[in-house]
C-alpha cells in the first residue's frame, strides 16, 4: 500500500519521536507578519536565543496596515508600534522582510505562492490560522501560536500530534457562477466546523483537478474553518506551470530536477485514507452564510432553516446565531439588505477573484448607500489588476480601490464596521464582532457574489448577471 502526500511529507520531516507521543517536525519554510511575532522575538531576547535560520523565515506586514493610505507614523499607536517592532526584529536577527514599500508585500499568504517561497513537499509554519492556504501546492502547512512561533524562530522545529488524513473526492463539475468559495462552504456545512478535528485534508477528484492555483487556495484556505489541521491538493502539472519562472524558484535543469521531486510527493494511486468522503460538484449552489460560524450557510436559492432541522445539540447555537443576525427561519437568504460590500482577505483577494468581481459589475453600479471596496491581497495583485483596468470598472461602479492587506476580513485596522451594519463578505470567518463591530454582522460568499450583492444592495443570485 503506497503513503499518501501527508504520510510522506510529514516523514520527510519527522526528526524524531518524543516522550509526549508527539513528533519533532522540521518546518522547511517559516512566515511571521507584524501581529504574534512581537511576544515570540522578545521570548528570544529574554533566553539570550538566536533564530536557528534566518534563511528559512520571510516576514511582511498585512494585518494592522491601513488600505486607505500609508502614511508614518500610522494614525493607531499600537499599530505603529508593531510595525517598528517588526522592523527592529527583522534587522536584528537578519531575517528577509517586506515592509509597507515593497514590491511584494502583501498578506502573508498571498505573497507566499507569488514570490515561489511556497512549494511542493514542504512543512509550512505561520503564527496565522489560515497558513493552510498554502497547501493547494501539496504540502502540509499549520497555523501555530506565538509560543510556537517562538519555538520555530529558535530550532526551526514543533512538537505535534500527527493528524489522521481524510480524503474529499469532489466529482462532477462545478456550474457557472459557483466558485471555489462555494465549494469550501459546502464542504464546512456538510462535515460541520468540528468534522475535521483530528483530521488533515486532502482535497481532489475531476472539480479540483480543473481548479487553477487560487482556486485550490481558497480551498485550502478555509480547511481550519472545518475543524481540520490543515488541508492540501496534490501537486500536479497545474502546480508546476504556476511555480515556473517565480523567483525563489529554481530555474532551468535544477527545476526539472525538482518538479521530478515534486510527483514523487503525491499520494499514491492505492494509498489508504482513514476516512473519504465524496461530493457531486454539479449540485452545489452559490452560497452564503446565515449565521455566525462559516457551517452555518445555505445556498442562495434556499431559506433560513429552523432550529428544529438541526440535531438537539447544535439547537441552543442556531437560536443564538439567528437572534444576532436578526434573522427568522423560513425567510429567503436572497433579499437580505447589505450596508457594506467587501472583496479581499486571503481567501479571496486575488488577481483571478478580483477579475470575476469586475466582470459582475460590468458597467453596473453599486447600490445607493451601500460602502463597497475592493482590497487586493498584495501589491503584485493591485498592480496587475490596475494594467487590465479592473481598478477603473470598480472606481466607476462606486467602489473603493485600496492598498494591499487584510483590512475588513479582521478589522485590527481601520477599515472596520460601525453598528449593526451588514457585510457582504469574501473573507473567512462570520463569528460576531470579527470585522470590527461588537455588534456587526458578515455574511460570506464569493467575490462574484460580494459584487452582486454590492449592486442589488441585497443578498442576490449571481447567476442571471452572468448571462
Amino acid at each position: 500500500m503506497s503513503q499518501t502526500l501527508f504520510e510522506k511529507v510529514w516523514n520527510d520531516h519527522a526528526v524524531r519521536e518524543l516522550p509526549s507521543g508527539q513528533t519533532q517536525l522540521f518546518v522547511g519554510l517559516h512566515l511571521v507578519h507584524e501581529v504574534t511575532s512581537p511576544q515570540a522575538f522578545q521570548m528570544l531576547r529574554d533566553r539570550g536565543l538566536d533564530v536557528m535560520y534566518p534563511e528559512r523565515t520571510f516576514a511582511t506586514v498585512d494585518h494592522i496596515i491601513p488600505t486607505d493610505q500609508l502614511q508614518r507614523p500610522l494614525r493607531d499607536d499600537l499599530a505603529e508600534e508593531m510595525i517598528v517592532a517588526i522592523e527592529r526584529n527583522t534587522g536584528d536577527f537578519g531575517i528577509s522582510y517586506f515592509d509597507m514599500n515593497a514590491d511584494y508585500q502583501g498578506i502573508v499568504h498571498v505573497i507566499g505562492p507569488e514570490l515561489g517561497l511556497t512549494q511542493p513537499g514542504m512543512t509550512i509554519a505561520c503564527g496565522d490560522s489560515h497558513t493552510s492556504t498554502h497547501g493547494a501546492f501539496g504540502n502540509i502547512a499549520f497555523g501555530i501560536g506565538t509560543s510556537q512561533v517562538r519555538d520555530v524562530l529558535a530550532t526551526q522545529c514543533l512538537a505535534m500530534s500527527k493528524p489522521r488524513v481524510r480524503r474529499i473526492d469532489v466529482r462532477g463539475a462545478l456550474a457557472q457562477g459557483v466558485y471555489a468559495k462555494d465549494l469550501t462552504l459546502f464542504i464546512i456545512r456538510r462535515l460541520g466546523v468540528k468534522g475535521g478535528v483530528g483530521y488533515a485534508y486532502e482535497y481532489g477528484g475531476e472539480v479540483l483537478d480543473r481548479m487553477n492555483m487560487e482556486e485550490r487556495m481558497s480551498v485550502c484556505n478555509m480547511s481550519i474553518e472545518g475543524g481540520a489541521r490543515c488541508g492540501y491538493v496534490n501537486p500536479d502539472q497545474t502546480t508546476f506551470d504556476y511555480l515556473r519562472g517565480r523567483p525563489k524558484v529554481p530555474s532551468g535543469p535544477e527545476f526539472d530536477r525538482a518538479m521530478d521531486w515534486w510527483k514523487s510527493k503525491a499520494s499514491g494511486a492505492d494509498a489508504e485514507y482513514d476516512d473519504v468522503v465524496d461530493i457531486d460538484g454539479s449540485g452545489i449552489a452559490p452560497t452564503v452564510t446565515w449565521g455566525i460560524n462559516p457551517g452555518q450557510s445555505a445556498a442562495v436559492d434556499e431559506h433560513i432553516p429552523a432550529p428544529a432541522d438541526f440535531p438537539e445539540s447544535e439547537r441552543s447555537g442556531v437560536e443564538e446565531a439567528l437572534e444576532y443576525m436578526d434573522l427568522t427561519s423560513g425567510r429567503p437568504i436572497a433579499g437580505i439588505p447589505i450596508d457594506v460590500a467587501f472583496v479581499g482577505s486571503c481567501t479571496n483577494s486575488r488577481i483571478s477573484d478580483l477579475r470575476e468581481a469586475a466582470r459582475v459589475i460590468g458597467g453596473r453600479k453599486v447600490k445607493d448607500g451601500v460602502k463597497a471596496l475592493v482590497v487586493p491581497g498584495s501589491r503584485a495583485v493591485r498592480t496587475q489588476a490596475e494594467e487590465e483596468g479592473l481598478h477603473e470598472l470598480f472606481l466607476e461602479a462606486g467602489f473603493e480601490w485600496r492598498q494591499a492587506g487584510c483590512s475588513m476580513c479582521l478589522a485590527m485596522n481601520p477599515d472596520k464596521l460601525v453598528g449593526r451594519e451588514v457585510c457582504a463578505s469574501s473573507s473567512n470567518r462570520n463569528f460576531k464582532g470579527r470585522q470590527g463591530s461588537p455588534t456587526g454582522r458578515t455574511l460570506l460568499m464569493s467575490p462574484a457574489m460580494v459584487a452582486a450583492a454590492a449592486v442589488a444592495g441585497e443578498v442576490t443570485d449571481v447567476r442571471p448577471l452572468l448571462n
